[in-house]
């Protein structure tokens, strides 16, 4: 019996929270979802996956109640039911923590807690120690009792927000909670603390949809997975019965041999070196080398000094103390503008506010670093910034329907190609690259490593920050680590293991320590 035939069995068993059957949606006349089923069974998490453009987030907008589907039906509970907007859904116990949480941050933790809900005395007004004592209840059932209930969400990091999310959810008596892209900004011991919320989630029988790009936690977390490809279900299975080959197989339609190609020919002289550089006090006395055609890997928690390095670099927050050489002279770097003269290139963490102009075409986005070049006299030179970004689409593999679409309306991974085509018209020999994969889907990343493996097989030295620690291990030729922004570790690629990178990664080191 087939894995889908078991599920099917199964279900049949039991009163199911949701389950959408043959649900298609269109947008001005392509169907982005095509006839796909859906269900969840109370305490389980169930995994969506796909690539960006699969389908993924249709369907969930449509069990949340943001879109109606052209075909097909929703039930609840086993009755058929209509969700005209997203109320509709929360009063059928669905709720949705967004990846990009919707809090009011000049609200306390509890007000957002029971926004829209707020319980009432019996004159009508706010019942102000019910909704206080219900808040701090239901952080402690999520284990999250530390949170201050009566204090403003904007001081809190971005995981402490999401398990406000979550309490909100508990708090409308979600019996099927949608989590999109949940630790996507999250640093590894927040990511910890959200999977043990999850697993006490499981145990009160609510289901979770769980949608992400991150193997390790669908492996660790879901009982089922669904996958869709180009808005058609490819299959949904049981996870005990799939691993990441079968996975990432059928997100893809082909199956993909090395998510981590390996390295091309031998590094050459020393491109970059740091002596003793420092940044006040959140870079401190940072010495390394890259040689050519090298990619090194700079590895630690969030905070831990990595992306303020590359800043460092490139002229953004320029050196207090020590000295950048390029090809073994020292060179003074003040602004990104003499960073990119010495041919250094830096793609930014957070792609979509710091490299790219979303609401512009991919033309002028991959021209925007480039304009010296492109200008004759007062004038910006249209046709080579259209030959510049058709070259780029062929060369990068960009799907776009041409260079004047607007780049917000690309998948994350195009997005991410956009900025590397950008700086890389700039023909630097050093390029930056600060989470070169984050918020993109398999496929979009095993391209995006061949390229940086390309570029370092044609001579370029790369410099790549990266909170995932497989990807770290598995494209890095040298890996540092940092913590409390000093370098505290190294390690060849022979010797740079999950376990003994994650322990310097994670160790306290007292300040003589570090030094």
């Amino acid at each position: 019996m087939r894995a889908e035939q078991i599920g099917a069995a199964a279900a049949s068993e039991v009163v199911l929270p949701i389950a959408l059957l043959g649900i298609s949606k269109s947008f001005a006349g392509i169907k982005v979802v095509n006839d796909v089923s859906f269900d969840m069974r109370p305490g389980e998490v169930h995994a969506l996956m796909g690539e960006n453009g699969a389908g993924k987030s249709t369907l969930i907008k449509i069990m949340a109640g943001l879109y109606q589907p052209d075909e097909g039906e929703i039930r609840v509970n086993g009755a058929a039911i209509r969700f005209a907007t997203p109320k509709d859904a929360h009063a059928a116990g669905i709720a949705t923590v967004h990846q990009e949480l919707l809090l009011f941050p000049e609200l306390t933790v509890a007000e957002n807690i029971f926004l829209g809900q707020t319980p009432k005395t019996a004159l009508g007004t706010i019942d102000w120690t019910t909704m206080r004592r219900r808040a701090r209840q239901l952080l402690e059932e999520l284990d999250s009792g530390d949170l201050d209930i009566d204090q403003k969400v904007a001081h809190l990091s971005v995981g402490n927000r999401q398990r406000i999310e979550i309490a909100r959810a508990l708090a409308q008596d979600a019996r099927v909670l949608i989590m999109d892209e949940p630790t996507a900004a999250l640093a590894e011991h927040d990511v910890q603390r959200l999977m043990s919320i999850v697993r006490n989630l499981r145990k009160r029988g609510v289901a979770i949809v769980y949608v992400s790009h991150r193997m390790p936690e669908i492996f660790a977390l879901a009982d089922r997975v669904t996958v869709l490809r180009d808005g058609h279900l490819v299959g949904t299975k049981a996870v005990s019965e799939v691993d990441e080959p079968t996975l990432v197989s059928m997100m893809v339609g082909r199956p993909i041999d090395r998510l981590y190609p390996a390295k091309q020919g031998e590094d050459g002289d020393v491109v970059l070196e740091l002596a003793n550089v420092a940044h006040r006090s959140v870079v401190r006395d940072i010495s390394f080398q890259i040689r050519r055609g090298e990619i090194l890997g700079l590895a630690g928690l969030v905070g831990s000094g990595r992306t303020e390095t590359a800043l460092t670099i490139f002229g953004i927050t320029p050196a207090t103390a020590g000295q950048i050489l390029i090809d073994g002279k020292p060179v003074t770097i003040t602004s990104p503008e003499q960073a990119r003269d010495l041919r250094i290139a830096y793609v930014p963490e957070d792609r979509a506010h710091q490299g790219l102009i979303r609401p512009q075409t991919i033309e002028d986005n991959i021209a925007l670093a480039n304009l010296k070049r492109l200008t004759r006299g007062l004038f910006i030179d249209a046709a080579r910034v259209a030959a510049g970004a058709r070259e780029a689409i062929t060369r990068f593999g960009i799907r776009a329907r041409g260079p004047e679409q607007p780049v917000r309306q690309l998948s994350g991974g195009n997005q991410q190609k956009v900025v590397l085509a950008k700086w890389l018209a700039t023909n630097p020999r050093i390029l930056i690259m600060d989470e070169p994969t984050r918020g993109i889907d398999v496929g979009a990343k095993a391209e995006i490593h061949q390229l940086m493996r390309r570029l370092a097989g044609e001579g370029m030295a790369i410099l790549m920050i990266s909170s995932e620690l497989p990807e770290v291990l598995g494209m890095s030729d040298r890996v540092l680590v940092m913590n409390g922004g000093r370098i505290v570790g190294e390690f060849d690629k022979e010797h740079a293991t999950a376990e003994a990178v994650g322990t310097v990664m994670t160790r306290s080191y007292t300040k003589e320590q570090a030094a």
